[in-house]
């Protein structure tokens, strides 16, 4: 059995980095925590949000490289001199990986009552209608 890639099909020139961005995001390891939402906020808006309880701004990263959003979150376990009857929260540390279309930009973060949003928007591009010339060989 042959794969399938983007880059055989002879109609599909040039799609070779979203081929590697297709396997990157296959790859990225992102678990079941935390729960996040994506919603659409009007034509070219989305809000990443997710539930982030227990966090401190000062726990939470946010970076973009190659269009590839990143949010980490790292607790630091404080162990007093606390003793615990029985221990359910846990500090623990995450990272969500979100591949992003050209265009699309991050306008903002925003920690609120346990939820972490990131706001995106898409800028849209002009239609341009380009005439090539044909010259004699």
């Amino acid at each position: 059995m042959t794969k399938l890639t983007f880059t055989a099909h002879p109609y599909l020139l040039g799609f070779e980095q979203l081929e590697r961005l297709v396997e990157r995001t296959a790859k990225s390891g992102n678990e079941g925590y935390p729960p996040f939402n994506i919603e659409q906020n009007g034509d070219t808006a989305y809000r990443i949000t997710l539930a982030v309880a227990g966090f401190v701004e000062s726990d939470l990263s946010i970076t973009l490289e190659d269009r590839q959003l990143v949010i980490r979150g790292r607790q630091v376990d404080e162990d007093d001199d606390r003793i615990f009857l029985h221990r359910g929260i846990a500090a623990r540390q995450f990272q969500r990986s979100f591949v992003l279309a050209d265009g699309v930009e991050v306008t903002g973060a925003a920690l609120e009552n346990g939820l972490l949003h990131v706001d995106l928007r898409r800028a849209m591009p002009e239609a341009v209608v380009q005439t090539i010339k044909i010259r004699k060989g």
